[in-house]
């Protein structure tokens, strides 16, 4: 992998930020050069979030993702905002359970994942952020599984250990879905 411009859009409360953060850090372990941009509307929960991660083998000049190689989209208004940026050859992600728009393209490669779903059946209600990284890391395998194990614990404050497993469980589920 030389380069991966990867866009997470989504509603604020969604984890889109905390992807993004697990990515990075994984790519971090992997002894890539990264970058990590949040941007969220004043509202936050519940307005829109999304966050750019560069992930190369070289210096990034901005950490600015304007035409994402792959798009991870949790919600409508996300899609019908980032849908047309993604570069031709590129990968659309899209929870499926949130999302019910077929995406028009032709020249791009569309995953429809089921995430708020199946990390609700799975007892991980408010996961399906990390099923849809499971996916991406099946996609793309930007990174090894053990490094994105690391970055995954590297997110997660000390206060918030009880959360490692079953965010490793949504992972897992991403990565069989």
């Amino acid at each position: 992998m030389s380069d991966l411009n990867v866009l997470f859009a989504g509603f604020g409360g969604q984890g889109i930020l905390f992807s993004g953060k697990v990515m990075a850090y994984a790519a971090l372990m992997e002894g890539k050069e990264l970058s990590w941009l949040p941007s969220y509307g004043p509202e936050m929960r519940g307005g829109t979030a999304s966050c750019s991660v560069c992930i190369s083998d070289k210096a990034i000049g901005s950490p600015l993702v304007v035409n994402p190689d792959v798009l991870v989209v949790m919600n409508l208004p996300s899609l019908e905002k980032f849908e047309n940026d993604v570069v031709p050859g590129g990968l659309i992600l899209i929870d499926s359970s949130i999302v019910h728009k077929k995406v028009a393209r032709t020249d791009v490669r569309v995953v429809y994942v089921d995430a708020s779903r199946i990390a609700e059946e799975n007892g991980l209600k408010g996961a399906a952020n990390m099923v849809m990284l499971g996916r991406l890391f099946k996609e793309t395998g930007f990174c090894s599984a053990e490094n994105l194990d690391l970055g995954l614990q590297k997110s997660i404050p000390a206060r918030k250990a009880n959360l490692l497993e079953s965010n490793r469980k949504a992972i897992a589920l991403g990565t069989e879905s």
